[in-house]
Formats: structure tokens, C-alpha cells, sequence
């Protein structure tokens, strides 16, 4: 079953058993890859279903800033569980571990020495963030690329 199938039949199930939050969530999912298909004009594969969800979650994810700052806890709960629904089909992603792993292998490839500074930053980052990706945080990466240049 394709990602898009699952999707599919989980938005079905949900409006069956009236999950709000979750038929809401699938819901903007299926419209963002249905907008993606008709602006390209072609089919969207499972790669493309999960960048679309990490899109999804990023936008979350900024947000979830914005409404700390002014106080909307209600707002909070609400992209929480959104956010926790999105997940459910995202690929399963790497910890702070594994990112830290992988950024020390691709630099020791690249030539690249622990603590070297910040000048080989961009470099780390533009090798690293292809083997990550639909994996990872683009922030979290950045924050192992640091460690690994501090």
C-alpha cells in the first residue's frame, strides 16, 4: 500500500470514527499533494508524499514559537496533535546520536577534521542534508554539524 493509499483509507477511517483532529490533519495533507500534482502534472511518489509531510510538520513546528510567545496553549494542544498525527507517517527519523554519527563519517569522507570551525560549515551541511532527508531536521542536523565543528 502506497503512502497516498494509506492516507487515503486512514481519512475514511477517521471520518468514520470521528477523529476531528486527525481527519482535519489528513485532510490538509491530501490537499497540499493534490495542489503539488496540479501544479507539476504529473503523479507524486511516496518520496514526495514524505517531503510534504516534513513541510507540514516544519510549518507546525515554526509555528508552535510564535504561539508559545503569546501564550495560546490552546493553539499549543491543537498543532501537538497534529503534529503527532503527521508522524505517524513520516518515515522514522534519526536521533541526535545518529546525526551526530553521520555528520562525523561525511566530514572524516570529505576531509573535514573535528572542532575545524565554522569556515567548513556550509560545506558539512550540503553533503549531510541529502543523506538525511525526510529523516531528519534540518535544524537538529545544524545543531550536530555545530557540535562538530565547535
Amino acid at each position: 500500500m502506497t503512502l497516498k493509499e494509506r492516507l487515503n483509507a486512514d481519512f475514511k477511517e477517521a471520518m468514520k470514527n470521528k477523529e476531528k483532529v486527525r481527519k482535519e490533519t489528513i485532510s490538509f495533507v491530501r490537499a497540499a499533494i493534490k495542489q503539488y500534482e496540479v501544479d507539476n502534472r504529473e503523479e507524486i511518489d511516496d518520496a514526495g508524499i514524505a517531503s510534504i509531510l516534513a513541510k507540514q510538520v516544519k510549518m507546525r513546528k515554526d509555528a508552535l514559537a510564535d504561539f508559545e510567545s503569546a501564550g495560546r496553549t490552546d493553539l499549543i494542544d491543537a498543532y501537538n496533535a497534529e503534529i503527532e498525527v503527521l508522524m505517524d507517517y513520516m518515515p522514522k527519523q534519526l536521533t541526535a546520536e545518529e546525526i551526530l554519527d553521520l555528520v562525523g563519517k561525511t566530514a572524516a569522507d570529505m576531509g573535514i577534521e573535528q572542532g575545524g570551525g565554522k569556515s567548513s560549515m556550509g560545506k558539512l551541511m550540503g553533503a549531510v542534508m541529502p543523506k538525511v532527508k525526510g529523516v531528519a531536521d534540518g535544524n537538529d542536523v545544524k545543531k550536530a554539524v555545530e557540535q562538530f565543528l565547535a
